[in-house]
């Protein structure tokens, strides 16, 4: 072991080396991957084989890798959408950190903590962490969902309570030295945060276009200076107290306008992956198991409320606002853990003496609890809420009015086809059955994609493929054709297929009509005909054919434009 860790390189190949193992196992055991890889930092950690010693240089590559990760969410960021969700994100983040703060107070005075002890517990049940959440609803493909939006909306409001909680406790901590209290530095990171936003205006304003379209012309440097921007934000937003989330976030933003946003979100993707990776055994690394045998009744309790109260209360405000339950709940689900700032939080109030250490150690058992479940609560968010369902109508009005869908409007109307899944494929269907005089709805679950076939004059309607009381409730019964063109993405995660999900639902709702759905290899051509489906389309191989009978002299057929899809379109999809 010594040998290994005589080197910062020798220690980084063999945690490279433990987690393609350990992840290898988990993938073999079908669990997802967040989890092997804090399991990686558990054991390369102090608490067993020791092998974390380039304290320094890991911590260096998992910030880069957060500020990457934020910045590659943000360059997908709509500011319209924004606007909408505005609202909601900042009355679910609020609502949120109240009840867990009030509620944990008081729980924990129950339980026999002290006041001071209750009351920083409770505060640091309030973060959730936004790096474990976007990533699981990144390689899910539901960042981009309602749901995935508003959380991400609510995340960031968390993240800057938790700025200004940090601000406040380090300016008590001076301010016992010298006298001065904290409302300055609180003053001062609301300025720097305000002062933020307005160079990012003026960078897309008069600079991101122009610049990006001159760095475009060496992909290899457009690539770099994409990492540079995410990097020197992340560090301008941790230097005046918002953080490297909040900076990589705007990074991201201010590119967001650009017409080369998918080939830098693109090429950025794998260096994400890989970065992140040592924030996952980092995490993993600092959380000390020797200090897990105290409070361990208190650490249940406290896990149970986070793992249960803090959804209930996401999908009581989304509901109290004309959300669905089903939106709700699934938002809701990205809230049931703690955050790596929570134990941040508490070693501050330790160094302080406010705390003593043993209350690290609850909420580091907190943290193990809550991090590893709710892991697999978002990865399988679906099933549960079939589960949840039928004790969930409680939390949602009459009509839904926040629902970007026009249900109520299409309904009644009869159409022909209904298409899953409104990319690039399920678009050049729908406009060509368009102009063949053919009635064509359109569902997907990202509001992008909605508003854009509206934008082309066709019907949508925003929901869930696996929904069973979604597509329920679709004019199905005079539809002669169901067409799923929704990706399939292997992620490790789940192995839900939407694609025999949609088949099983549609003939459950009484749909007699035939079924359609996509395939990139023959070996799913199979299993989905053996599950119902009437017709599989393999794009590849009947776009190969096409063009083989257009090269040997087969009749042109006249095409059909798509106005203002194509680079759009790849968000969507």
């Amino acid at each position: 072991m010594e040998a290994i860790v005589e080197s910062a390189f020798g220690e980084v190949a063999a945690l490279l080396v433990m987690a393609a193992v350990i992840g290898f196992v988990g993938i073999i055991l079908r669990q997802p991957l967040i989890v092997s890889f804090i399991a990686v930092g558990l054991i390369a950690g102090p608490s067993a084989l020791d092998v974390v010693r380039s304290d320094e240089q890991i911590s260096l590559l998992s910030e880069l890798g957060i500020a990457v990760l934020l910045f590659l969410v943000g360059i997908k960021l709509d500011v319209k959408l924004i606007r909408s969700l505005g609202a909601v994100s900042l009355l679910t983040g609020l609502g949120q950190v109240a009840f867990t703060s009030v509620f944990g107070y008081l729980i924990g005075l129950a339980l026999g903590l002290g006041h001071v002890t209750s009351l920083y517990v409770a505060v640091a049940l309030t973060f959730s962490s936004t790096i474990i959440i976007v990533k699981l609803l990144s390689d899910k493909r539901e960042i981009d969902s309602l749901h995935g939006q508003i959380a991400l909306g609510f995340l960031i409001v968390q993240d800057l309570v938790v700025v200004l909680a940090m601000v406040v406790l380090s300016a008590i901590g001076i301010g016992a030295g010298d006298g001065h209290g904290g409302s300055g530095s609180v003053l001062m990171v609301l300025a720097s945060g305000l002062a933020m936003v307005a160079l990012v205006f003026l960078f897309v304003r008069y600079v991101a276009n122009p610049l990006t379209e001159r760095l475009a012309r060496a992909p290899e440097l457009l690539v770099i200076f994409a990492i540079a921007q995410a990097a020197m934000f992340a560090a301008i937003g941790d230097f005046v107290g918002l953080g490297k989330e909040v900076g990589g976030l705007m990074a991201g933003v201010s590119l967001a306008s650009t017409p080369y946003r998918e080939t830098i979100a693109a090429r950025l993707a794998p260096l994400r992956d890989f970065l992140l990776l040592f924030f996952f055994i980092a995490l993993g690394a600092t959380l000390d198991l020797s200090l897990l045998g105290t409070h361990v009744t208190s650490a249940v309790v406290f896990s149970l409320f986070v793992l249960i109260g803090n959804p209930m209360i996401v999908i009581a405000i989304m509901g109290a606002m004309g959300y669905r339950k089903r939106t709700g709940f699934l938002a809701g689900m990205t809230v049931a853990q703690i955050s790596e700032f929570s134990l941040i939080f508490i070693t501050m109030g330790v160094s302080l003496g406010h705390v003593e250490e043993d209350a690290l150690g609850l909420v580091t058992m907190v943290g193990l609890v809550t991090i590893a479940a709710s892991t697999y609560m978002i990865t399988y968010s679906h099933q549960l809420y079939a589960l949840f369902d039928p004790l969930l109508g409680v939390f949602e009005r009459k009509g839904t009015p926040r629902e970007p869908s026009d249900g109520e409007e299409h309904v009644q109307d009869g159409y022909t086809v209904l298409i899953f899944g409104l990319g690039r494929f399920g678009t050049a269907i729908g406009m060509r059955l368009k102009r063949r005089g053919v009635r064509v709805l359109g569902v997907d679950f990202n509001p992008f994609a909605v508003r854009r076939w509206r934008e082309l004059g066709l019907d949508t309607e925003y929901g869930d493929a696996t929904d069973p009381e979604f597509v329920a409730e679709l004019p199905l019964a005079r539809a002669e054709w169901v067409v799923s063109t929704v990706p399939i993405h292997p992620t490790g995660l789940s192995h839900e297929d939407t694609r025999t999900t949609l088949i099983q639902l549609t003939r459950t709702a009484g749909f007699r009509g035939r079924i359609v759905v996509t395939s990139h290899n023959p070996k799913d051509t199979e299993d989905l005909i053996g599950a119902g489906a009437d017709m599989v389309l393999e794009p590849f191989q009947d776009a190969a054919d096409r063009a083989v009978d257009l090269l040997c002299g087969g009749p042109e057929i006249e095409r059909t434009e798509i106005p203002q899809i194509e680079t759009e379109e790849k968000q969507a999809s």
